[in-house]
């Protein structure tokens, strides 16, 4: 009766618990309870808004905004005035957890070259200012941009670096070529996926 596969799934920062059903009597209505807590703490807190809830889901991002803490979810369920026991997620932590969306690209040529400006994903939180953070407020980057020459079906990695804008020169005039982009991250040697290729045509 439990439920089952209680997890933390995270992407950018948006940290959501998620879990599956236990067996209950298929003519009652299930609900569930939600708990979180920091490592190290011994009191649980309830969360609100996912207290007799029926979905199978419930944001944690404000109660998980200490990227790099360890934090716990439990959940519990009740059908017939029935409780279960509560059912707990591994320990997780947010900076090593989440997965970063690719780069949102922007591509205009001039003159048989191409400018290529990379945006990286906003994150759930504001500085005091207001302003979107993004990724690269909490970690190293290196953006890896791959050119592809559609007429010879090729693909090449024409940048690698901390830049945010990039310009390829020197592109075969009258030429299709198409841009993607992805984010690597060297600390924990991962790379997001690849943005939506972006094409241009060559005058």
């Amino acid at each position: 009766m439990n439920p089952l596969r209680v997890q933390f799934q995270s992407r950018n920062f948006h940290n959501v618990l998620h879990w599956q059903p236990g067996r209950a009597p298929s003519n009652h209505s299930r609900i569930y309870f939600v708990q979180y807590k920091k490592y190290g703490q011994k009191e649980w807190k309830n969360k609100a808004e996912c207290w007799e809830t029926q979905e199978l889901f419930c944001d944690l991002t404000d109660e998980t905004s200490d990227l790099r803490e360890l934090y716990y979810g439990r959940v519990r369920m009740a059908s017939a005035g029935n409780y279960s026991g509560w059912s707990m997620t591994r320990r997780f932590t947010p900076w090593w957890a989440t997965n970063i969306d690719p780069p949102v690209i922007n591509v205009t040529q001039h003159n048989g070259s191409v400018l290529v400006v990379l945006h990286a994903p906003d994150f759930p939180y504001r500085h005091q200012k207001g302003t979107n953070v993004t990724v690269e407020n909490y970690y190293d980057l290196v953006y890896r941009v791959f050119l592809i020459n559609n007429s010879l079906e090729k693909e090449q990695n024409i940048y690698e670096g901390a830049g945010r804008v990039v310009e390829i020169g020197a592109l075969m005039p009258h030429s299709g070529y198409c841009i993607v982009a992805e984010i690597y991250q060297p600390m924990l040697g991962r790379s997001s996926q690849r943005s939506e290729e972006i094409c241009v045509k060559i005058p």
